[in-house]
C-alpha cells in the first residue's frame, strides 16, 4: 500500500485531481479529512464514536483521533496495491508528526508529497468566482462554469448567491494561513516532495499528478 499526501493552497484542486485520478484508476482512493470523519461515525468505530461526541459538542476533533481514524482505514485495506491520497491531513507540522507515529505503528509510511502549485491571483479568481444556488444546490463560476442566464439557476430558477467565505478577502485570509501553518509540511517532507504545476485543465493536472506517482 501507498500513501500519498496531497498539499495545495485552499482553492489548488487538490479534490477535483484527486476526483479524476480516482474515477480513472481503481486502485488510488480519495481520503478528504471530512469524508474520513463523516464514514468513521457512519460505522461507528472507535475512533468515530469519540468524534462524534466532539462534533455534537461543537468542539474541534484532536488530531490524534483523525490520525487514529486513517490508521483505522489503512488496517481494514486488503488490496496491497492501494494508494490512499491524503486530502486535508496533515495540515501542519504537528499533525504531521503525530501522523507518522500511527503510521509506524500499523507497519507503513507516506511514500510521496505531492504539491500542486498555484499563483495566488489565480486562486482568488477561482474561489470568489464561485456561485451557487441555495435552493438546489447546484454550483457554478462566473469565469469557468456561468450560468445561461447570469445569477439565475440553470437547473431550478433560484437566485445564485457567493458563499461568505469566498469573497477575495476571506480567500487572502486563507491564503495567509496556509503559508503560515501548512506550507511549512514542504520543508518538513524535503526530499518527498513532488511539486506539481495546477494550471490548466483538470485532466491536465491530474495526468501531471498521475506521472510523478508512477
Amino acid at each position: 500500500m501507498k500513501i500519498v499526501i496531497l498539499l495545495g493552497a485552499p482553492g489548488s484542486g487538490k479534490g477535483t485531481v484527486a476526483g479524476q485520478l480516482t474515477t480513472a484508476d481503481a486502485a488510488l482512493r480519495h481520503v478528504s479529512s471530512g469524508d474520513l470523519l463523516r464514514d468513521a461515525v457512519r460505522r461507528g468505530t472507535p475512533a468515530g464514536k469519540e468524534a462524534d461526541g466532539y462534533m455534537k459538542a461543537g468542539k474541534l476533533v484532536p488530531d490524534t483521533i483523525i490520525a487514529q481514524m486513517i490508521a483505522d482505514l489503512i488496517g481494514g485495506i486488503q488490496d496491497s496495491n492501494t494508494v490512499l491520497l491524503l486530502d486535508g491531513f496533515p495540515r501542519n507540522v504537528a499533525q504531521a508528526e503525530t501522523l507518522d507515529g500511527i503510521l509506524k505503528k500499523v507497519n507503513s509510511e507516506i511514500s510521496s508529497v505531492v504539491l500542486l502549485e498555484v499563483p495566488d491571483a489565480v486562486i482568488v479568481e477561482r474561489i470568489a468566482g464561485r456561485r451557487s444556488c441555495p435552493k438546489c444546490g447546484a454550483g457554478y463560476h462566473v469565469k469557468f462554469l456561468p450560468p445561461k442566464q447570469e445569477g439565475i439557476c440553470d437547473a431550478c430558477g433560484g437566485e445564485l448567491v457567493t458563499r461568505k467565505d469566498d469573497n477575495p478577502e476571506t480567500v487572502q485570509n486563507r491564503l495567509d494561513v496556509y503559508r503560515e501553518q501548512t506550507f511549512p509540511l514542504v520543508e518538513f517532507y524535503g526530499s518527498r516532495v513532488k511539486k506539481v504545476d495546477g494550471l490548466g485543465q483538470v485532466e491536465e493536472v491530474a495526468a501531471r499528478v498521475k506521472k510523478v506517482l508512477d
